[in-house]
């Protein structure tokens, strides 16, 4: 529809970033959160076509009509997306009148949780870990449980920090293996805590000894550990996504790692603009993360049988392919394996899964983790699994993390069938 191309355009416009050289970060005073509802093939593809723009942070995208649409928009852009909203007849609601007040009030739980040592540096429903916290854990893992668990370090970040994880295994050479990584972007709290929980429960729960008696399990609880850092500091950084790399664009900083791997990138679902949240990036693997995440799954080719990216929100089980409606030739070892794992997940607390490939499912976002791991590494099995999201979405509460957890514990076990050849084979 041209009408609606046109309003598009004049609302790209208003996003055009002004010229001094402070970083941009859209001010969560005053910023809202809105539930929209596009009835129609032209409504929903006009607000795919808006993600990406200055202000407007889309959190969740359903692909069909009957889907709704959970947008976060800043207080310079309200004026101009209501506008857009009604224009287009498209119907909203506000479920966040301002975004501050919702962090602010989780950024004082935290500073007081940390303040009293709440919990110590093991996986709790107090707080969120520091990284430093994350990193420490794992570390005692390995000195306490060294018959089982081994660190690895793939690599550094941007800003230096080692990219570390845990890898449990009973010894043998080119056991078949489970990965898990977290966290690539960044203000996805409830991702990281739910890695850190599943090593906690491979490490010192006796009944899941037996998890990898036959296989080994690589956990890297924070892809992103820079983005991370950043969100903790302050409650006005807490919705940051991206990496924290410095180009020559001094405003605009970071790059979406998971529109960075080469695998169909920059071909759809992504942005050349470096102020854009989907921003893929000046090349593939141009982020340190991406590239040491990439090195490690090649120095262990042919030993992953399945690999997991935990993000949130949205309770959804994703497969590749996320640059084509085309689905992969395994689609249906994709599918068996998912519906088990979410069938067994469903069993804690009655969390219930979407499952099917990211485009066809959601939108088309190319340079994807799990469309490289599979489409690239080897890998049979790659899913990208988006985490329930609390009261908000945006900034689930510390009280999640068992819940979350545990569920996908249960998850995890059945992911660990398919790699000893017991399931969907």
């Amino acid at each position: 529809m041209r009408v609606l191309g046109l309003v598009f355009i004049v609302l790209a416009a208003c996003g055009i970033s002004n010229a001094n050289d402070a970083e941009y970060i859209p001010s969560v005073f005053g910023m809202q959160g809105f539930r929209l509802f596009a009835d129609t093939k032209e409504k929903v593809d006009l607000l795919v076509r808006s993600e990406g723009q200055q202000g407007l942070d889309f959190l969740k995208m359903p692909r069909n009509e009957d889907g709704t649409f959970e947008v976060l928009v800043a207080p310079d852009r309200l004026s101009s997306f209501k506008s857009l909203m009604d224009y287009n007849e498209i119907r909203y609601e506000i479920f966040v009148d301002d975004v501050s007040k919702v962090l602010r009030a989780q950024d004082m739980q935290q500073k007081m949780m940390r303040s009293f040592k709440a919990g110590g540096v093991s996986p709790n429903n107090r707080r969120f870990l520091r990284y430093s916290e994350m990193k420490a854990y794992m570390e005692t893992l390995a000195q306490t449980r060294s018959d089982i668990v081994t660190l690895f370090n793939m690599g550094k970040s941007y800003e230096g920090r080692d990219l570390v994880g845990v890898k449990f295994s009973k010894g043998g050479q080119n056991k078949p293996a489970l990965f898990i990584d977290a966290g690539i972007h960044a203000r996805e709290w409830i991702a990281p805590s739910t890695a850190i929980y599943i090593i906690k429960q491979l490490a010192e729960d006796p009944n899941s000894a037996d998890i990898f008696d036959k296989i080994d399990i690589y956990v890297l609880p924070s892809l992103n550990p820079d983005g991370y850092e950043f969100t903790q500091k302050s409650f006005v950084n807490r919705m940051w996504r991206k990496t924290r790399s410095r180009s020559r664009y001094a405003r605009c900083v970071g790059v979406d790692a998971n529109r960075n791997f080469g695998m169909m990138w920059n071909t759809i679902g992504a942005s050349d603009d470096p102020c854009s949240d989907i921003y893929a990036g000046p090349e593939a693997f141009s982020e340190p993360e991406a590239k040491a995440l990439r090195d490690f799954l090649e120095s262990v080719r042919g030993t992953i049988k399945v690999y997991l990216s935990f993000h949130s929100y949205g309770q959804y089980l994703l497969h590749p392919w996320g640059f084509t409606t085309e689905l992969p030739k395994n689609e249906p070892a994709l599918r068996c394996a998912a519906e088990k794992a979410e069938a067994a997940l469903s069993k804690v607390r009655g969390t219930r899964y979407t499952i099917g490939s990211s485009t066809n499912t959601l939108y088309a976002a190319a340079g994807g983790s799990d469309d490289w791991a599979m489409g690239k590494a080897g890998i049979d099995l790659a899913y990208t699994v988006e985490l329930p999201g609390g009261q908000y979405g945006f900034a689930p509460p510390p009280s999640d993390i068992i819940p979350v957890g545990k569920e996908t514990f249960e998850a995890i076990k059945v992911f660990a069938k398919y790699v000893e050849g017991e399931i969907c084979q």
